[in-house]
C-alpha cells in the first residue's frame, strides 16, 4: 500500500487560522461601529470613507469573486444613505467615499480572481506531477520469493513541490533486488530522472549478475540525462547539475547472506531480535552520476540477512523531519522501541510516529521500503 496524500483531493480554500478569523470579525465589528457612530452623531461630519474596508475584509479567506463584489456594492449603497444622514458634509466628500469604495471593490475582486487562478494552476500542476510519480512507483507484491514487503510513500506538505524519491522491488534470476533512491531536485525534472533510473534498474537487474554493475549502469543513465540537459541549457550548466543517491540490495533465493551497494545514500537499517543496526559502508561510494568524477567502481558488501530479520530502506524525508524544537527524527532509536511485526504494520507505526513527531506534515517527500525474510 502506498500513500499519496492530496493526489485526488479537489481544490479547496485553505481555512483561516483561528487568530486570523478573530481579526476579521473584529474588523467587521469596528466597521459596523463606525456606521452606527456616523448615524447617531453630529451631521456635520461623516465616517463614510471607512466603508471601503468592507470589500477588503470580504476578500480575506475566500476564492469566490462574487463575495467581495457583493459586499462592496452593499457598502456603495450605504454611501448615499449616510449622505442623507449627514447633510452638513460637503457633497464632494461623499462622492470621494463612493469612488473609493468602488475602486477598492474592483481591486479586491480582481485580487481574489488572481489568487484563485494561481492556486488552481498550482494544484493542477502538482496533481499532474504526483500522478506521474504514482504511475512510476508501482507498489511491489506483498510477497516476493520468500520475502514479505511493504512500501509507504508520504508526499510533502501542499506548499512544497513534488520530490524525486523512488523505490522498486523485483524478482530476478539472481534473487530479489531492491532499490530506494532520492533525486536531487524537485518537480517534473526530478520525476523524469527517477523514471530513467527506474527504467534502467528494471532492465539491468534482470540481466546483470553483479549488483555493482547494475549500479554502474544506473550511474551511466543519470550521466547521460545530465549531459542532455546541459546540451539544452548550455548557458545554465551549473543549474542543471543532477545526481541521485541510491541504495541497491540483492537477496538471493537461498542462504543467509545478502549484498548491498550504497551510492551515497542513507544506510539501511537491519532489525534483528529487537536490535537495530545501521548497514554502513566503510567507504561510501558516490551518488549516481558522480562515479566518473570520483574514479573507481561501485563496490558490493555482504551482510547477514536471516529468517525473521527486517530490512528498512528509506529516504532523507524521514530522517530530516523536524519537531517543534528543530530536532531531526531519530529513526533508528524510534524503530528500536517498536515491537517486531509484519512490514506493513511496522511501517504504519513508523509513519504515524513520524507524522506526530513532525506535527502532522513533512517538508520533503519520504519513502520507506521494509522487507522481512520469511525463510
Amino acid at each position: 500500500m502506498t500513500h499519496h496524500p492530496g493526489l485526488s483531493a479537489p481544490f479547496e480554500v485553505p481555512r483561516l487560522p483561528h487568530h486570523a478569523r478573530s481579526l476579521v470579525v473584529a474588523g467587521y465589528a469596528l466597521l459596523a461601529g463606525a456606521v452606527v457612530l456616523d448615524v447617531t452623531t453630529d451631521p456635520q461630519w461623516t465616517l463614510s470613507p471607512v466603508l471601503a474596508v468592507a470589500p477588503v475584509l470580504a476578500s480575506i479567506g475566500t476564492r469566490r469573486a462574487r463575495v467581495p463584489l457583493a459586499v462592496g456594492l452593499c457598502a456603495l449603497v450605504l454611501v448615499p444613505l449616510l449622505a442623507l444622514m449627514d447633510p452638513g458634509v460637503p457633497l464632494v466628500d461623499h462622492l470621494t467615499s463612493g469612488f473609493t469604495v468602488l475602486a477598492v471593490t474592483s481591486i479586491s475582486t480582481a485580487n481574489v480572481v488572481l489568487v484563485a487562478t494561481r492556486e488552481r494552476e498550482l494544484v493542477q500542476s502538482r496533481s499532474v506531477a504526483e500522478a506521474a510519480q504514482r504511475t512510476l512507483l508501482r507498489p511491489p507484491p506483498e510477497r516476493l520469493d520468500g520475502l514479505r514487503t511493504a512500501v509507504r510513500y508520504l508526499a510533502a506538505a501542499a506548499e512544497a513541490r513534488v520530490g524525486g524519491d523512488l523505490y522498486e522491488a523485483l524478482v530476478t534470476p539472481f534473487g530479489t533486488r531492491l532499490l530506494v533512491g532520492d533525486v536531487r531536485g524537485k518537480g517534473l525534472a526530478a520525476i523524469e530522472t527517477a523514471a530513467d533510473v527506474l527504467g534502467t534498474f528494471r532492465e539491468a537487474a534482470q540481466v546483470e549478475p553483479d549488483l555493482a554493475v547494475v549500479a554502474a549502469r544506473l550511474d551511466a543513465a543519470v550521466r547521460r540525462r545530465r549531459s542532455r540537459r546541459k546540451g539544452r541549457h548550455a548557458m545554465e550548466a551549473e543549474d542543471t547539475e543532477e545526481f541521485v543517491t541510491a541504495v541497491l540490495v540483492g537477496v538471493p533465493p537461498s542462504g543467509d547472506v545478502a549484498e548491498l551497494v550504497d551510492c551515497g545514500h542513507l544506510p539501511p537499517l537491519l532489525v534483528r531480535a529487537g536490535r537495530v543496526t545501521e548497514l554502513e559502508s566503510p567507504e561510501p561510494d558516490p551518488p549516481l552520476a558522480l562515479l566518473e568524477l570520483a574514479g573507481g567502481t561501485y563496490r558490493r558488501r555482504s551482510f547477514t540477512f536471516e529468517a525473521g530479520d527486517v530490512l528498512l530502506l528509506y529516504t532523507d524525508g524521514v530522517t530530516e523531519a523536524r519537531d517543534t524544537a528543530g530536532r531531526f527524527y531519530p529513526l533508528r532509536e524510534r524503530l528500536a522501541r517498536m515491537p517486531e511485526a509484519a512490514p506493513g504494520v511496522l511501517l504504519d507505526r513508523v509513519v504515524a510516529d513520524l507524522l506526530a513527531y513532525a506535527g502532522g506534515g513533512l517538508s520533503d517527500d519520504a519513502a520507506l521500503l521494509a522487507v522481512r525474510r520469511e525463510r
